[in-house]
This record gives C-alpha cells, structure tokens and sequence, in this order.
C-alpha cells in the first residue's frame, strides 16, 4: 500500500478491507471518533483481522495520521447505515477515526492541532473525490439508532469555514423561550410529519409517520449532535426545527 494523501502520514495496513462493490463513485465521508481509552489501542484494533473493522485514516490527538487502508479499497467502518437512500456506505465513502475516548470513556474536547489535521486530511480528500457538502457526515448521521460519534464536541462549523460540509449558523438553543412549542416522544400531527419529511429530505434514515417514536427522537439527537450542538435531547424544539428548515432551505446553494 502507498499513501493516497500528499500530507505527511504513516501507513499501518489493516486486515479488514476488500474490493469496493459496484462500481459506485467515492462521494462520502464519514467522522467517527475512536471511543477507546488510547489512540494506540484505536489502532492496534483498527487494524487487527479479529476485530471485524477498519478505517481508511486514523487522526491522533497530536496530529499524526495514519493511513490503513487504500481509498480504492472498501473499509469497514459505516457497518448497518443510510444516508440519502444508499445503504452500501462503505463501498461509496471514505471512513476517517479521530482519537477521542468518546462518551464511555470520558468524552473531551478535540484539540487544536488534531482539528488542523483533520482538517487538512479532509481538504485533501475531497479535493480528490466528487463528495459533496452534504454527504460529509458524523457515523451518527448514518446510523442514529447505534452511534454518536464524533459528537457534540466536534466543530463542523470550523470544517465549514474550511470548504469542508454544509453548515448554517446554529440558532440558540433557548430561541422561542422557555414556553415555545416543542415536539418530543409520544407527539403525533401534521407537524410531526412534517419534521419528519425534512430529515428525511435532508439525507437522514426516517419514514413519514406523523408519530414521534424512538427513531424520531434518535435521528434528532443525531442532527442535534451535529448541527445544534448547545443542548442534545432529542426534543424538536424551535431551535431544532428553525435549524433544519434552513438547512434544507440552503441545499439549493451548492450543498447537493
């Protein structure tokens, strides 16, 4: 294996990856953090045969990268996913792994010189590959039921500023005051169907039901994790939805 990127990084090849399946375009990319207690035992599990998954880079708290698998190859790392009808993640992205402990282990701030690489690795990439802003996401974006990396400590926004994803200003989380309407679990109505609609416009896994069930409130956490980051609840309140209208409202801008 040869590195793909022209930035400085180390190659440790992992176990777990084969041929991408059906000659898909590369157009995603996918942020996880590692969630383990140290960015060497991240990679030693990243890239052992017996631990069923893989990562195409891996991004330390110091900087350093590490490529192990080829962008040519499918890696595991998306396991059971949606994002805007496709399922298939990894035969159509590339899977990056932020060391970060992670909400198990002590869940922190990324630091500065890990966000410059992370950073510089995704100019790269996408500099490379027909990704577009909006299929730029968090692991948890694509499988809300089971994850929540890279978390409400990432700051997309500054990605953003980069050239990096499609991203709108947040709007305060207490916008509306303390008496505004919210819809959470056990709502149902036209309005429900409604917050409903636009996830699913946006790229989120969700039917139209007009219920806030569970997978509601899961995807909602999921965009709140990502797009309003002040307070992760799960409850649709003015903020969430003020958030999301515009967002999809901004994906005629060049965020396709």
């Amino acid at each position: 294996m040869s590195p793909d990127t022209a930035l400085p990084c180390t190659l440790r090849e992992a176990a777990n990856h084969e041929p991408r399946k059906g000659n898909v375009p590369i157009d995603m990319l996918v942020l996880h953090y590692t969630g383990m207690v140290s960015g060497e035992a991240a990679l030693k599990h990243l890239c052992a045969a017996d631990s069923g998954v893989s990562c195409h880079y891996l991004v330390f708290e110091d900087g350093r990268i590490v490529q192990m698998v080829a962008e040519s190859e499918r890696a595991w790392h998306a396991g059971k996913a949606f994002w805007r009808g496709e399922t298939d993640i990894n035969s159509r992205s590339i899977g990056i792994e932020i060391v970060n402990p992670g909400h198990e282990f002590g869940y922190r701030p990324f630091p500065e010189v890990q966000i410059d690489a992370v950073r510089g690795l995704c100019t790269d990439i996408v500099a490379r590959h027909p990704i577009p802003p909006r299929n730029v996401v968090a692991h948890s974006d694509i499988a809300p039921e089971r994850k929540e990396d890279p978390g409400e400590l990432f700051p997309w926004g500054r990605l953003h500023r980069t050239g990096i994803g499609h991203w709108v200003e947040p709007e305060s989380a207490n916008a509306g005051g303390p008496d505004s309407p919210v819809l959470e679990e056990g709502a149902t109505g036209p309005e429900v169907s409604s917050l409903q609609k636009m996830l699913a416009d946006y790229g989120y896994g969700i039917a139209t039901t007009g219920v806030y069930d569970s997978v509601t409130k899961q995807v909602v956490t999921a965009f709140q994790r990502h797009f309003r980051q002040a307070r992760v609840d799960g409850r649709a309140d003015v903020s969430t939805v003020a958030m999301l209208k515009r967002l999809v409202e901004a994906l005629g801008e060049g965020a396709a």
